[in-house]
């Protein structure tokens, strides 16, 4: 009888341990996991189709209205990077209607209309995905002012490089 009571505070032990390391480590990697806007458009602006993969998995983790123009987004840069012509145009297609259905929702959300400034600067040519271009620029330098500071950091150096959206 002694001896059951000794196992079972050791078992007691062993399992509390046990369990607030599991505890710890999946914090840890829920942490790893949350959704940062600096990486989002970093990955965006790389060709890297693992770092699009994490981007999508984290986004769809979070559901929400606005991850799905971040979806819409990333899902159009993805589809230049695949090799099957199909699952590219597929893949494009729901993109576009992510992203243009949420701006349709939200035409007002300056964040939506650069999202689709990166993909249409971009886009080629053969799928005609360029016509609010200029609309989308003028809005964005309009109320630029408007954005968090990060988004506008981040806006601020894309414009350095984009060869349609100057901003001051």
């Amino acid at each position: 009888m002694n001896r059951m009571k000794r196992y079972g505070i050791w078992y007691k032990i062993v399992f509390t341990i046990s369990f607030s390391l599991c505890l710890i480590f999946s914090q840890a990697g829920l942490q790893h996991r949350e959704f940062n806007v600096s990486t989002f458009y970093n990955t965006l602006q790389l060709d890297n189709l693992s770092d699009i993969e994490t981007q999508l998995s984290i986004i769809k983790e979070i559901a929400s209205l606005e991850t799905e123009a971040y979806e819409g987004a990333l899902l159009m840069k993805k589809a230049g990077l695949i090799k099957k012509p199909k699952d590219k145009i597929n893949l494009f297609k729901k993109g576009h209607q992510k992203l243009e259905t949420i701006i349709l929702k939200d035409s007002g959300n300056i964040e939506y209309r650069f999202l689709r400034v990166i993909i249409q600067e971009h886009a080629p040519k053969i799928v005609k995905y360029n016509t609010d271009l200029d609309e989308d620029c003028i809005l964005i330098r309009n109320n630029f002012k408007k954005l968090s500071s990060n988004l506008q950091q981040i806006a601020l150096s894309y414009s350095k490089k984009s060869t349609v959206l100057k901003l001051p």
